[in-house]
């Protein structure tokens, strides 16, 4: 079967272009990526509403993959903790090749068809998991490997992936294919492919934290935090809410390391 995302791009003479040319065509490119995203809002939608449910039973949710789809995994897994004050674990990245290969490509690894279920165990991976593998070709034996695991054990599998029909669809219960066509450089899924799999992940990590409270009105009252910056937005988040000002916001949020915290300590005072 002919992979969508190994077609030939829709430009030539790459090479003879000017540099505005190019940026323009990767950009009319890359415009299309929403629209092919917003043809599967159904399908990540269901996929939510499942995490959701296995979260509030104790469950995690693990993204997998390798290469740049394993990489924007890790991506998420890991800036949900700071970002929602979540648990470290609750959101878990793997990458094929470990955590090496977040910067540096380690050759075949994903090629290894029982890796993948083999770093799930390390977690003590349960039914109450969700396990989404991420792979633009819809191929990788790392991932296919772990999915099919998965299934015989009766935990949850799903996927994200750039072409229809693959491999990687099959072994999962809840698919999100997102077809976005040739890329710019033929076969380059790290550019239209790569931004639709983020896409998807901002939208599925984003929608479950809110629908499991991390979020109040639209601020992120339970973040980390970790830098000056934050604290300052922190502090004119419980300042908005409290109608306080700047210094009583400060100190309280000083005191209580938190804004939901803060909010809810003064407002019971």
């Amino acid at each position: 079967m002919k992979k969508t995302t190994e077609s030939s791009s829709n430009y030539n003479s790459l090479e003879k272009m000017s540099v505005s040319e190019l940026l323009t065509n990767i950009n009319k490119e890359d415009k299309t990526v929403p629209d092919a995203i917003e043809k599967v809002i159904p399908a990540i939608e269901k996929l939510v509403n499942v995490i959701v449910k296995k979260m509030q039973l104790g469950g995690r949710l693990f993204y997998m993959g390798a290469g740049t789809s394993g990489r924007l995994g890790v991506v998420d897994a890991s800036e949900c903790p700071p970002t929602y004050g979540v648990p470290q674990g609750l959101v878990v990245g793997i990458i094929a090749g470990g955590d090496k290969a977040i910067r540096k490509a380690v050759e075949f690894a994903e090629d290894d068809i029982e890796q993948g279920w083999k770093d799930l165990l390390k977690f003590k991976i349960n039914t109450n998991d969700v396990v989404i593998g991420i792979a633009a070709s819809g191929s990788t034996p790392y991932v296919i490997g772990a999915l099919e695991y998965c299934n015989k054990h009766g935990i949850i599998t799903a996927c994200i992936v750039c072409n229809k029909g693959s491999n990687v669809a099959k072994a999962t219960k809840y698919k999100i294919e997102v077809v976005v066509g040739p890329e710019f450089v033929t076969g380059s899924t790290r550019m239209k492919s790569g931004t639709a799999q983020k896409l998807v992940l901002n939208m599925i990590s984003t929608s479950v934290m809110i629908k499991l409270g991390r979020v109040v009105g639209n601020k992120m009252v339970d973040m980390k935090l970790s830098n000056n910056k934050l604290f300052d937005r922190g502090t004119k988040m419980v300042m908005a809410e409290l109608k306080v000002s700047y210094k009583k916001a400060n100190e309280l949020l000083l005191k209580f390391g938190s804004v939901r915290k803060a909010v809810d300590s003064y407002k019971i005072a």
